[in-house]
């Protein structure tokens, strides 16, 4: 535990004034195999029957029994999170650990989750769009076969030349389809493209005194390889009502918060070929909408590392079981 991260924050007394809040979700690879047994015996467990009658699909199977082979598929692994998600919402909530909250914000699938805390979309709704959404993007990527890795060790004007000489010796070939796809922190970057194209880069890495780390992922998410899956993601969206007002979302695509349901079947469609800008989207958060306090809910804690990266002083609180729940609500004697 460092300054910056609480173990032990009690509901707010009546009348005290909470924090300025944000809630952030994480995105696909927080997975991990038994994930749902940290919320079995949680009072909201029903939530996940609810999502499995939504989507078809046996969601407790995924939770408790799918192994991490099986949880890399891009369509069961986007449904376990965004539930445990829900799982880690409701709960937190039932526990007066969300009062407070000015904004949400998540990473790539994460934004889903963000929109259906926000109020903006309901659970059915949410979960049919997550389901869709992942059926999309998995036979995208295995019509456009592609990778993701990470960037380590070089600073983002020297990682976006190397995407451009890449691109510009491939030209419009395997050899030159790589971009940047997501923009975590300060030296965390990821990139998105073709096996070609990001060894190539990896090559190019080394000589500028970097690395390159692959990702086991099912494609090249957050890219153009993904353009088939906005194609097919989009009569989903057309199909949902978003609220006309909601608490700010902080979105992906450009870092800038979003209080109506009209931006965003657009910006979700947008976010399967852009870059995630969750840097700037936490910026976002701490400076312009003034949150003091990031309560990261859902398996893991992905985004509570990045976020002590970029806001200094912030008070994160990552929520990612039952348990942590409980030592953060119990007063310390």
């Amino acid at each position: 535990m460092t300054d910056r991260e609480t173990t032990a924050t009690p509901p707010a007394a009546p009348g005290d004034a909470a924090p300025r809040t944000a809630l952030v979700f994480p995105g696909q690879g927080a997975q991990k195999a038994g994930m749902g047994e940290a919320w079995r015996d949680a009072a909201s467990w029903a939530v996940v029957a609810e999502i499995s009658e939504y989507t078809g699909i046996d969601v407790e199977e995924l939770l408790l029994k799918a192994d991490d082979e099986t949880l890399r598929r891009t369509d069961l692994a986007q449904i376990a999170v965004f539930t445990v998600e829900v799982l880690a919402h409701r709960e937190a909530a039932a526990a007066g650990l969300l009062g407070g909250v000015v904004a949400c914000a998540g990473h790539s699938l994460g934004e889903y989750t963000a929109l259906h805390a926000a109020g903006a979309v309901p659970l059915a709704d949410t979960a049919r769009l997550v389901a869709a959404r992942g059926r999309a993007m998995r036979a995208c990527a295995e019509r456009s076969p592609g990778t993701m890795a990470a960037v380590v060790r070089l600073g983002p004007e020297t990682v976006e030349t190397l995407v451009a000489r890449v691109q510009e010796e491939g030209g419009r070939g395997e050899g030159g389809r790589v971009w940047i796809a997501n923009v975590n922190a300060p030296g965390a970057i990821v990139l998105s493209g073709t096996a070609e194209a990001v060894d190539r880069l990896a090559e190019l890495a080394v000589e500028s005194e970097g690395k390159v780390i692959r990702l086991a992922v099912g494609g090249a998410f957050h890219s153009p390889l993904m353009a088939a899956a906005a194609d097919e993601l989009r009569a989903a969206l057309a199909a949902v009502d978003f609220a006309p007002g909601h608490t700010p979302v902080v979105a992906n695509v450009d870092a800038r918060p979003y209080a109506s349901g009209e931006h965003w079947r657009d910006l979700e469609l947008n976010q399967l070929t852009s870059p995630v800008r969750w840097e700037e989207s936490v910026r976002t958060l701490a400076g312009e909408l003034g949150c003091v306090r990031f309560v990261e809910l859902g398996p893991g804690r992905q985004l509570t590392g990045m976020i002590r990266r970029i806001a200094d002083g912030a008070l994160t609180v990552p929520v990612e079981s039952a348990a942590a729940l409980a030592k953060l609500t119990t007063p310390e004697p």
